[in-house]
């Protein structure tokens, strides 16, 4: 048997490595935003994946399910259960689209409408809050270099 030696301690945490990734620091500072999202969003019983559907919806009227499966990357049966609830809530609206009689194109409705311009001045304050320490064109730079990544 080996005599015990203590074991070491750390007294200052070493993240250089983890500092170096793009994926760690991105998912750091979605941490940051996102935890004020869900305070600041909770008034509007909106989650963040609730509030990219219901936007796209309402920038884009007629939009298909099709079509905010492909720009968000979400499978289209985790999307019907967000639709449905949309609907029921009466944010959004089905109708008949004009083109194609298998789709059914996605509507805003007065009330989601009025909802929705609230919840996006909300998100555009709790952005400017949460990148206080950025200028507006470090923040523009930013947003262009992660869309660089997933783009």
């Amino acid at each position: 048997m080996f005599p015990s030696s203590p074991e070491p301690s750390v007294d200052q945490v070493n993240t250089d490595y983890l500092e170096s990734l793009v994926g760690y620091n991105a998912r750091r500072a979605t941490l940051v935003i996102i935890e004020l999202f869900l305070q600041r969003m909770a008034v509007y019983d909106l989650r963040p994946v609730d509030f990219s559907v219901i936007s796209l919806i309402f920038h884009n009227p007629g939009i298909t399910s099709r079509q905010l499966c492909a720009t968000l990357g979400i499978l289209p049966p985790n999307l019907v259960g967000m639709v449905n609830e949309l609907e029921k809530r009466g944010l959004i609206a089905k109708r008949p689209h004009p083109s194609d009689g298998r789709a059914t194109g996605l509507h805003p409705t007065p009330s989601g409408l009025e909802l929705l311009q609230q919840a996006e001045k909300t998100a555009m304050a709790l952005e400017a809050e949460a990148t206080t320490r950025l200028s507006v064109a470090e923040r523009k730079t930013l947003i262009r270099l992660l869309k660089k990544v997933y783009l």
